[in-house]
């Protein structure tokens, strides 16, 4: 499944869009695609016997920040006998990303009707560190008016042209297309019961890795047998029961003919959004799933299953080396997370797993009765279970991205895993060595893509025979071992040159497909666990349950073949009308949802109907009269006229023809009934009126029936008629008023009761609201004492669901407003709501529906007018809003600046984090200024600075004249500090340079410099030594020697280190003054990163201190 979505414009790019490209954005009204349709189902590989034609092609863009065109074509490439180029727009289509897309080369020439189906992906490749190459994938039918398709945004343009970056060198960029072309009729034809005996699970449209998961547990044949057997009974609902979903699942699995749904079981366990799958990966699910199942199990005949298929132990151990002392800790496993990286294969992932680690110097431990000693720490297994899973840590986090990335390096894993080789070296003491550890690989789970999206599927092979299967969401195809195996390891493949210009070497392509996840079965226990599952390990209510739910499933089906033979009748009486109104709506007369509907063929005469109609609701045919409805120009839906009697002796069809012009199979009709004495035909004079009572003291509006009136008589004929229906006094007074519309505002005006009825413009199917009349002085006591009123205040009544923007998932408090609210009236009900006095310190943030969170920006003071436009997210409604309580009137804090600063002491191993707030038109010297009342200082007249740090290198040092007002502290850190005597006192040849540490990181044989822990500046005089500035440097440090001393020092010019020996002078490495970026040359520090990492709230978690963080606000 590919994970994308449509991304509404204000969200953040990480989710990508597909948008055919469009000079006509401006209003980005671009269509967009949703994946998760069967037909964008991944389909490469799918024929094991044919391949499908696929080429890459790869593209060099000399100069290309030059470009000065839109639009820039690549050169034509054929695949599948097909011609295509890559588009890209160098400045974006309308957006501040790369867009770029890929393009059929002869579309205006092809043939009327042309289309064709291809899977592919575009790349920017990075120059400096492949792993960092940003890659999109997706797939499309190509057809005359969609001749383009890929991505808008495809990565900011601010990245691609950072020179730091590695996307641009020496001006040129590559670009790679990948292109697999498929014929779209395989996709469609295929059977995969037929084919392979197997079906396929349904793409949800989110729910990536759980469909390989799901196949991969349903084929382990005990594990599915122990699922059917926990108890269920017939009252359960699956969306409510994970036993009972997953029983429904897995026997639909094994018995249905076609793919199957996964809807009710997210819903059983509470993933039933796209968000739950973003939030977790496979293992998470994997556990959830074990861990609900194994307490379901409890005190049943399956209790125990989970454990003993899955559960091994494995023993924890520090034991000293120079005295008698060890401590051990049993735990226990479901599944195992191996290394990728740095690791070849399987073996070295557990021998790395079983490293022991040295615990001496500064890491000695702690010996109860010993003291701190020398000692081992490691980990070896007590026993693995039988069926044995193993996560492989293909994502990790990147500290120097700050970001998640994915490895794709080679990584074998065998057919048959021996994990007692070597003498049982993964084995501790307790082990018992009659077990046999050798393991047969049944499952290989499989993600192809990127990070940020991809696609899932799985290798099974079901009985351990030689014969493999691909289960791709739908799609279960036969494959080989190869593909099973080798072609999941990862790493690079070379591929012959498709395009010579380039150059002559070939080119290497990461693999973007690989394994993340195996599953193992031991050998001595496969029999047991690949055991026979038939229909008697099925409960007796299970099967009925789901051949009914079979049986209902034809049924619908049938009755979908069948639609155009039947029409649907819906038939509204007095009796719908007296139970909707006042309850379910107040406008108009009845949601024909909810009224009984009948399914009637449409060659039966309209009169046979009525037959049906007399046995459903007991009222004879001759006293039944029925009114066609009709929809008005002011969107009201009102009875009309009644049938005549010439229609009611037509077809059922033909008279939906007659009523309907737009064609949808409904008919919807009132039906009148006349007794007890059918009354004369009607005639023009007769108007059908229907009457709403409202009373102001309870807020209630109800039916109380229908007349007919003389369009030439006046309503002050029938006021006792209509007091009678209330339950009034005959002569009690009454008010009169017409509901005219609702939309898009209520409009309801009284009627004059001396008037005519005709001169009123009364007509057929008129509503007419009455209530008792109050003078002026009594109404004063009611909230709404007129029907206008009340049925306003129902139009735009609106309960907003509130939440505090620190808590932005759980509802606080719930207040019903009206749409009409101004921005004051919100914020005085929240105040009172919070019992808060001053209503200008709540500060208001709308939702964003598509992300379902806050949006970034808070609504200004009284920036929006009225609550209903600041429920709107474009054209969606929502009713919920965040609030947060300020410490000052939100007019006031929009007047100012807030930053926060983190301050360094000079002395003190300690940062503490202050919220500062100032004028916007505050400079950094005002900002230092109010930061010297909030510090400690070494002494008074210490004078500090202010810089930004950004992934612990400086990038400035903030003059104090600097406006405060476009200093952004939301990506890095402001920091605060003294300013040291030495740089204030600079000679002519003393020079400040930049100081960072730095480790080295080698992966894919490049090597990547990676900085941390705090950077800071540096005098070095004339003529100084490394020596000499390796004194000064563990001083200000306060480095032990022996830590010290592992430390190795370099000059860095745009990442690239050159090593220093102590008698090099450091001042004559740093003479070049025309560099780009002072931070691109400095003195580095390379030792390890032992420090711990601690999160800095300031800041998004974005950044890592070394120093304890005491935070202010």
């Amino acid at each position: 499944m590919t994970v994308m979505t449509p991304a509404p414009v204000d969200q953040q790019e990480d989710e990508e869009m597909l948008v055919p490209q469009s000079d006509l954005a401006e209003n980005n009204q671009q269509p967009m695609e949703v994946e998760g349709h069967p037909e964008a189902a991944n389909a490469v590989e799918n024929q094991p016997v044919e391949d499908p034609p696929s080429s890459r092609f790869s593209w060099k863009i000399d100069n290309f920040s030059r470009l000065n065109t839109k639009k820039h074509y690549s050169e034509v490439f054929v695949v599948g006998g097909y011609k295509w180029r890559v588009l890209i727009f160098p400045k974006g289509n309308n957006v501040d990303h790369l867009s770029m897309y890929l393009d059929v080369a002869d579309s205006t020439s092809l043939p009327y009707g042309w289309s064709r189906y291809a899977q592919f992906s575009l790349a920017i490749v990075n120059q400096i560190h492949n792993k960092y190459s940003v890659r999109k994938d997706t797939q499309h039918q190509f057809n005359a008016r969609e001749s383009d398709w890929g991505f808008t945004s495809f990565m900011p343009l601010g990245e691609l042209y950072d020179p730091n970056r590695g996307y641009l060198v020496n001006d040129t960029l590559l670009v790679e297309a990948e292109v697999i072309v498929r014929r779209i009729v395989d996709y469609w034809t295929y059977d995969s019961k037929k084919e392979t005996g197997y079906v396929g699970l349904k793409n949800q449209g989110a729910t990536c890795y759980m469909n390989s998961l799901l196949q991969t547990l349903f084929h382990i044949p005990y594990f599915r047998k122990a699922v059917y057997h926990m108890p269920t009974t017939e009252n359960d609902m699956p969306s409510g029961s994970i036993p009972l979903a997953l029983q429904s699942l897995f026997y639909k699995l094994q018995y249905s003919d076609s793919s199957v749904a996964t809807k009710e079981l997210t819903k059983s366990f509470g993933w039933d959004t796209y968000d739950s799958f973003m939030q977790h990966d496979v293992q998470e699910l994997n556990r959830v799933l074990c861990e609900k199942l194994e307490d379901k199990m409890k005190g049943t005949v399956v209790e125990g299953t989970i454990q003993q298929l899955f559960e091994g132990h494995h023993m924890n151990y520090i034991e000293c080396i120079n005295v008698n002392y060890k401590s051990t800790r049993k735990e226990s496993f479901y599944d195992l997370q191996l290394d990728v990286k740095g690791c070849r294969d399987v073996y070295a992932s557990f021998d790395k797993y079983v490293e022991v680690e040295r615990l001496e110097g500064d890491n000695k431990y702690h010996a109860e009765q010993y003291g701190l000693q020398d000692a081992k720490k490691g980990v070896l297994f007590i026993d693995f279970p039988p069926v044995l899973q193993l996560q492989l840590k293909r994502f990790e986090y990147d500290f120097m991205r700050d970001t998640m990335v994915k490895i794709n390096d080679r990584y074998e894993f065998p057919l048959q895993l021996d994990l007692d080789r070597e003498n049982g070296k993964y084995l501790s003491p307790d082990a018992d060595r009659s077990v046999r550890n050798l393991y047969t690989l049944h499952s290989v789970l499989v993600h192809s893509g990127g990070v940020h999206g991809g696609h899932y599927y799985a290798y099974i092979r079901p009985t351990l025979s030689d014969q493999w299967y691909k289960f791709d969401d739908e799609r279960v195809t036969k494959e080989d071992l190869k593909r099973a195996l080798e072609e999941q390891y990862g790493g690079e493949e070379e591929l012959p040159q498709t395009n010579p210009g380039f150059n002559n070497t070939p080119f290497k392509f990461t693999k973007y497909s690989n394994a993340y996840m195996l599953v193992y079965i031991r050998e001595s226990d496969k029999d047991k666990i690949i055991c026979n599952v038939d229909e008697k390990d099925i409960a007796e209510h299970l099967r009925e349950r789901l051949k009914k739910e079979q049986e209902e499933k034809e049924h619908k089906k049938k009755e979908k073949a069948e639609a155009h033979l039947y029409t649907i009748i819906k038939v509204a009486r007095d009796e719908d009308l007296m139970e909707q109104i006042g309850k379910d709506i107040y406008f108009d007369l009845v949601d024909h949802d909810k009224v009984r509907s009948f399914r009637i063929q449409k060659q039966i005469p309209f009169n046979l109907f009525k037959e049906e109609v007399a046995k459903e609701f007991g009222i004879p045919v001759q006293f039944q009269r029925f009114w066609l409805w009709a929809k008005r120009q002011n969107h009201t839906y009102r009875p009309n006229r009644p049938l005549t009697q010439l229609e009611e002796t037509q077809t059922v069809g033909q008279l939906r023809e007659v009523s309907n012009k737009v064609h949808n199979a409904e008919l919807k009709l009132f039906l009148e009934d006349l007794r007890p004495i059918a009354p004369p035909d009607k005639t023009k004079e007769d108007i059908l009126l229907f009457f709403k009572l409202y009373d102001p003291e309870k807020e209630e509006l109800r039916y109380v029936g229908k007349l007919f009136v003389k369009s030439t008589g006046k309503p002050t004929e029938y006021l006792s008629k209509l007091n009678e229906m209330a339950g009034y006094a005959p002569d009690e007074e009454i008010d009169l008023y017409e509901e005219i519309k609702f939309e898009p505002n209520v409009m309801c005006e009284p009627i004059e009761k001396k008037s005519t009825f005709r001169a009123s413009q009364l007509e057929d199917g008129d509503i007419v609201c009455f209530q008792k009349f109050h003078p002026a002085e009594s109404a004063e006591q009611f909230r709404y004492p007129d029907v206008p009123s009340f049925l306003d205040y129902v139009h735009n009544r609106q309960v907003v669901h509130f939440r505090s923007l620190d808590k932005p998932k759980e509802d606080d408090f719930c207040l019903e407003m009206s749409k009409l609210y101004t921005y004051d009236d919100v914020v005085e009900r929240v105040a009172q709501q919070l019992g808060l006095d001053d209503p200008s310190k709540i500060r208001l943030t709308s939702h964003n529906c598509y992300s379902q969170q806050p949006k970034p920006q808070p609504i200004k003071y009284r920036g929006i007018e009225h609550l209903s436009d600041m429920l709107i997210h474009y054209n969606q409604t929502s009713d919920i809003l965040y609030y947060e309580v300020l410490d000052i009137p939100l007019p006031e804090l929009q007047c100012l600046k807030t930053l926060k600063v983190a301050f360094h002491h000079s002395t003190k191993d300690e940062v503490s984090v202050h919220t500062i707030r100032l004028p916007k038109q505050s400079t950094v010297g005002d900002v230092i200024n109010d930061l010297k009342t909030k510090v400690e200082l070494s002494h008074p007249d210490a004078e500090l600075r202010l810089l930004e740090v950004f992934y612990h290198k400086i990038y400035k040092i903030f003059p104090l004249n600097e406006k405060i007002e476009n200093i952004n502290d939301q990506y890095w850190t402001l920091r605060a500090e003294e300013i040291p005597e030495e740089e204030k006192n600079l000679g002519p040849h003393d020079r400040l340079i930049h100081v960072y540490h730095f480790t080295k990181d080698t992966a894919q044989n490049q090597m990547q410099i990676q900085n941390f822990g705090e950077p800071f500046f540096l005098v070095i005089h004339e003529g100084e030594t490394l020596a000499e500035i390796k004194v000064r440097i563990q001083k200000k440090l306060q480095v032990p020697d022996d830590e010290f001393a592992k430390w190795k020092f370099a000059f860095l010019s745009l990442g690239r280190p050159e090593y220093l020996q102590d008698s090099d002078v450091v001042s004559s490495r740093f003479q070049r003054r025309d560099v780009y970026g002072a931070w691109e040359q400095y003195l580095g520090l390379e030792h390890s990163d032992s420090a711990p990492k601690r999160s800095y709230a300031a800041n998004q978690n974005r950044h890592t201190f070394e120093k304890p963080v005491k935070i202010y606000n």
